[in-house]
């Protein structure tokens, strides 16, 4: 039995991810964020890409350990590496939408004080975090190298107000009853009759209902295409 325990104590064990957590006093608010650096991040001396994700609805409140349930923070917690900072803000409204404001103010904070590439800064969400992408990046155009909401309600009449320069990649569930998919089919058909180029994305999962984010995230070549693209300054 004894021999059998120092074998398990020497087995290697899964790498899992490193969170940090930190907030942004905004004066009459504060945004709470969690944030996991990649390997070689403190010894690189160089910039970095990052990722700016947005849960869902059901990750709301104040409880950290909530936004690791899913998408991009529950591959980190199960110990995924990734090439990239992921900055992972919480939206404490259970029952509100993400604050846009208070979202931009944590990426310039981040921004100035970590060693951020700003020409590969990359935007996702899910769900009402899919809502919340979609809504930043038409309030910020040309911050950005790439958008990728994941089954979030969008109208299709605010095409007007996205980027004609920004990658876009969209993943909903054909079978999703919550927020149907005929919002990002919508908004893509908008986007590419206006000649976007690069021409939007757009993944439409088969048998999936409101949980795009399953499969969306679990694919490497997300990451692989996102990674890919570049801001280009004016």
């Amino acid at each position: 039995m004894r021999l059998l325990l120092l074998i398990f104590w020497f087995l290697p064990l899964p790498l899992l991810a490193q969170f940090e957590e930190g907030f942004l006093d905004l004066g009459l608010d504060t945004i709470h964020y969690l944030v996991s650096y990649p390997e070689g991040y403190a010894a690189s001396g160089e910039k970095w890409p990052l990722v700016l994700f947005l849960h869902g609805g059901g990750e709301s409140g104040n409880d950290l350990e909530l936004v690791k349930k899913n998408g991009i923070p529950r591959h980190l917690a199960a110990g995924k590496q990734f090439p990239f900072i992921t900055l992972m803000p919480q939206n404490k409204y259970p029952r509100g939408f993400w604050d846009l404001t208070a979202l931009g103010h944590l990426l310039d904070n981040f921004e100035a004080n970590h060693p951020v590439d700003a020409n590969r800064i990359y935007l996702t969400g899910l769900s009402r975090g899919g809502l919340g992408a979609w809504m930043l990046a038409m309030q910020n155009p040309g911050r950005f190298a790439a958008l990728v909401p994941v089954c979030g309600a969008v109208p299709a009449s605010y095409d007007i107000w996205i980027p004609e320069d920004l990658p876009i990649w969209v993943h909903h569930g054909a079978e999703d009853d919550l927020i149907h998919p005929s919002e990002s089919v919508r908004m893509i058909e908008n986007l590419r009759s206006k000649g976007l180029n690069p021409k939007p994305k757009l993944t439409v999962y088969e048998g999936v209902g409101h949980g795009a984010w399953v499969p969306a995230y679990a694919d490497d070549t997300l990451y692989t295409w996102m990674l890919a693209q570049r801001r280009q300054p004016k």
